[in-house]
């Protein structure tokens, strides 16, 4: 009886290891707009320590290594917002921001770089042309009004922000 199910256990084994190692990398392959996501968030999160965003910051670094811009991870969530942090690696750009429906609340943890805001959107996504340009550097707060085009041209050192979609009230009627 033994035998048998150490037998059983031996020919299990390799299909249960390649059943996990399918698993992984479809995790990896979630993405949030088009970045990788690090972390997807299933229920409500209402807090997060230091430990907690510094361990998220730590896997969106990995995570840049494969060669993204910029990575993404999710930090708290209560529906309908959820809490996101954007890993930027220096000299990373992403394309252009807007959000027709929703503000954008930025806080910079770390890093530095120049936003622009405003203007008019390159067909190709990956740049503004015209808006404002402001530097931006780590303990900064920013608020993307909806419909307002933003970009992050240039990241001088690594940024961490934390953002939060801010989506603009049904009116009443």
């Amino acid at each position: 009886m033994l035998l048998r199910k150490i037998g059983i256990f031996i020919l299990a084994f390799p299909f249960a290891a390649v059943s996990g190692a399918a698993q992984q990398p479809a995790a990896m392959a979630q993405t949030k707009g088009g970045y990788p996501l690090v972390q997807q968030l299933d229920k409500t999160v209402t807090y997060a320590s230091a430990a907690d965003v510094a361990a998220l910051i730590d896997k969106a670094s990995s995570a840049s290594r494969n060669g993204a811009p910029i990575v993404v991870g999710e930090l708290l969530k209560v529906a309908p917002y959820t809490v996101h942090l954007e890993y930027r690696k220096k000299g990373g750009l992403g394309d252009v921001g807007l959000h027709p429906k929703s503000g954008e609340l930025i806080y910079l943890i770390q890093g530095s770089g120049t936003l622009v805001t405003g203007g008019t959107i390159a067909a190709n996504r990956m740049s503004i042309d015209g808006g404002e340009t402001q530097r931006i550097k780590k303990g900064d707060f920013i608020f993307i009004p909806e419909g307002e085009p933003h970009w992050i041209n240039r990241v001088d050192q690594t940024i961490v922000l934390m953002s939060v979609f801010v989506p603009r009230p049904v009116p009443t009627q």
